[in-house]
């Protein structure tokens, strides 16, 4: 079986299993200082996918003659991979010890560039359990494998119809529209609301409400979702990112540069020591541009413009509060070409020290990886 081999930075007294996350699943044994990370593969969202990776999984164990002490998984209780730890925990009289999904991403990209010292971390995706029990997805944090603190978030968002939203994200363009209007909302000209059944608007503001179903996210890959849908790109999403993947298709071929004065703006403000990136004017920049009939390429384009400043931002005001100038992207949204090379070029014009994975890949097949290297510090 082929593993992506990554050097730990110190020897792990005892072997360690980490079983990684739901989609793009991977697991990571560590024996003394070496993690094997397996490929990824299509995940764990079904009965099958869970079967051929609890063969993979023996299979791998037997060949490294692996015998861990210490099994980690993520901190989501419904995840397949979480319940899979539990019952070989409890099997094989192994120590569980759950790890939360963006500070997996982190601390993966972390090793994987052999970093010293502490770390600006910032984890974009779409989906990740957070400890205060929201789904995160929007995180900024500071610190090293031996702990990370929060320090920024994108502001929360409710998510009406729980994971309904991921598979359509018109829902979510709709809870960022009603957030901010209202029902005034019934007065905005928008292409968008014209097809939506008003039937289904009701309901979803009625679930909003009354907060049923409805889960509070600071994830940035349900605000592609909500732009995308807008646009009238994707509404209905027929597989895992397709919404924020064709949002970015829009601005092919990709600007070599960030356009000047082409951006909208998020807006900071601290909370309990915490900054919150509040999307409204953003939002409510692209409901202006849509009303004067300004193109997809060019929303979208301007949309990619602002997340890529707000990093910068965010960063320089962090760098400026905690005195720390190395910075560690991982997660999904990373993929996002054009963003991952804007940010880097704005970073490093800033002054920063930029890190992505390297060894592993950035969304979620890193996720293993970081459980066991942070597992194996507890």
């Amino acid at each position: 079986m082929d593993y992506i081999k990554v050097d730990l930075p110190h020897k792990i007294k005892y072997d360690v299993l980490a079983l990684g996350a739901e989609a793009k699943a991977s697991f990571c044994f560590v024996k003394g200082s070496t993690a094997y990370v397996s490929k990824p593969d299509g995940g764990l969202t079904s009965l099958e996918g869970t079967r051929v990776f609890e063969a993979r999984l023996k299979k791998a164990q037997n060949g490294l003659k692996a015998r861990p002490r210490i099994i980690a998984c993520d901190l989501h209780p419904g995840y397949a991979s979480t319940k899979l730890a539990n019952d070989i925990a409890e099997s094989q009289g192994l120590s569980l010890r759950p790890v939360q999904h963006h500070h997996a991403h982190i601390a993966s990209c972390i090793v994987d560039n052999d970093i010293k010292g502490k770390v600006i971390g910032i984890a974009f995706d779409g989906t990740g359990f957070g400890l205060d029990g929201n789904i995160w997805g929007g995180e900024f944090f500071i610190g090293t494998l031996g702990g990370f603190k929060r320090v920024a978030q994108l502001k929360y968002i409710p998510m009406p119809g729980g994971e309904a939203s991921i598979r359509e994200p018109w829902r979510m363009a709709f809870s960022y529209l009603y957030s901010i209007y209202s029902w005034r909302l019934k007065h905005l000209k928008l292409d968008f609301l014209t097809r939506l059944n008003n039937a289904n608007t009701e309901l979803l503001a009625q679930i909003i409400d009354k907060n049923i179903n409805s889960p509070l996210t600071s994830s940035i890959g349900r605000l592609f979702d909500a732009v995308s849908a807008l646009l009238g790109i994707c509404g209905v999403a027929r597989y895992v990112g397709q919404a924020a993947i064709e949002l970015e298709k829009e601005i092919l071929p990709h600007p070599s540069c960030l356009a000047p004065h082409s951006s909208y703006n998020f807006r900071y403000k601290e909370e309990k020591g915490v900054i919150v990136i509040d999307w409204t004017p953003v939002i409510k920049g692209i409901i202006k541009d849509l009303q004067v009939k300004k193109s997809k390429p060019e929303i979208s384009l301007k949309f990619h413009n602002a997340i890529c400043y707000m990093v910068r931002d965010v960063s320089k005001l962090l760098r400026k509060k905690y005195k720390m100038d190395k910075v560690s992207m991982s997660g999904g949204v990373f993929q996002n070409k054009y963003i991952a090379r804007n940010v880097k070029v704005l970073l490093g014009e800033s002054g920063f020290k930029v890190y992505f994975n390297k060894s592993v890949p950035v969304h979620d097949g890193n996720i293993a990886l970081g459980q066991a290297v942070l597992a194996a510090r507890r």
